[in-house]
């Protein structure tokens, strides 16, 4: 009987957190600009379902080589984003970047518009599908590698979507030759490059033109708060240091952390906490924080 009695307690308490726990859903967000339907996970906060209030959303960007699954299935522990979906009370939506998209909209290729993607046609579909606010004070947006830049760049863009955004390891420099890699490994990342931007040697200056790490007076004239961090041992460090010390000569506000650590998923995790935490008390102070 006392055996039977754990099993029902287990199997009530197992429920119960089924009940409550922040829930994950597949969206599929069609887009018109490139013809094609791409899969997103949202995260949705158990508070949801208990509300009838709007809710502040948090766009999380994979890194090159990724796909939209990847915060879900890639971070040590499988339930971060839930966990931080329920803690802070948002919703978190991990869009598709393909895997060497630079969240930009390409000059040579017509199915590479991810600029378009992320701040129109997802936006959009998320707004139209959840209780969300409708507006910047309550949307934020972060990433790693590819997707830190992705983030930075769309919110620098973009600054009546964003009122905050973030970088994780980023590569905020598109130009390669400024990152600590093997000879291997830019052989390896340049046709991906290529295909969205052309030759580095030929077209030099329309790689500055979209590396975030050369639009500091802009994000001087935006109202987004911004947080950078860069691991130490990252191959990324000196672009992000670059970044920094350009932001501090244009007197833009902004968090900047380098922890130990490399382009791995164990700092990831660590990092995207510290992330939510700095957008949490931003989003508090717009009053779009769900109590």
């Amino acid at each position: 009987m006392k055996f039977l009695n754990t099993l029902l307690f287990a199997a009530l308490l197992l429920s119960f957190k089924s009940l409550y726990a922040a829930k994950v859903d597949s969206l599929d967000i069609p887009s018109a600009a490139m013809h094609k339907s791409y899969k997103a996970g949202v995260i949705v906060p158990n508070a949801y379902a208990k509300s009838k209030a709007a809710f502040p959303v948090l766009y999380l960007l994979h890194g090159g080589g990724g796909h939209f699954s990847d915060w879900l299935r890639q971070t040590p522990d499988k339930q971060l984003l839930h966990k931080l979906a329920d803690q802070y009370r948002i919703i978190i939506v991990t869009p598709e970047g393909e895997r060497l998209s630079g969240y930009l909209d390409s000059p040579l290729q017509k199915d590479n518009l991810f600029e378009t993607y992320i701040t129109k046609e997802v936006i959009t579909k998320i707004d139209n599908t959840y209780r969300t606010i409708r507006d910047r004070k309550g949307r934020v947006i972060t990433g790693l590698s590819m997707g830190g830049h992705g983030s930075l760049y769309l919110a620098t863009r973009h600054p009546d979507l964003y009122c905050a955004a973030g970088s994780m390891s980023g590569a905020v420099d598109l130009n390669a030759t400024t990152w600590n890699i093997t000879p291997e490994f830019a052989k390896q990342i340049e046709p991906g490059f290529t295909r969205i931007l052309g030759p580095l040697q030929s077209k030099p200056d329309l790689y500055a033109a979209n590396s975030v790490v050369y639009m500091t007076n802009k994000m001087k004239a935006n109202d987004v708060k911004l947080i950078i961090d860069c691991g130490v041992d990252d191959f990324l460090i000196e672009p992000n240091r670059e970044l920094h010390r350009r932001l501090v000569y244009e007197k833009v506000p902004h968090d900047y952390t380098e922890r130990p650590g490399g382009h791995t998923w164990d700092y990831w995790e660590n990092s995207l906490s510290y992330h939510v935490q700095f957008f949490y008390q931003i989003l508090k102070n717009n009053s779009a924080i769900v109590l």
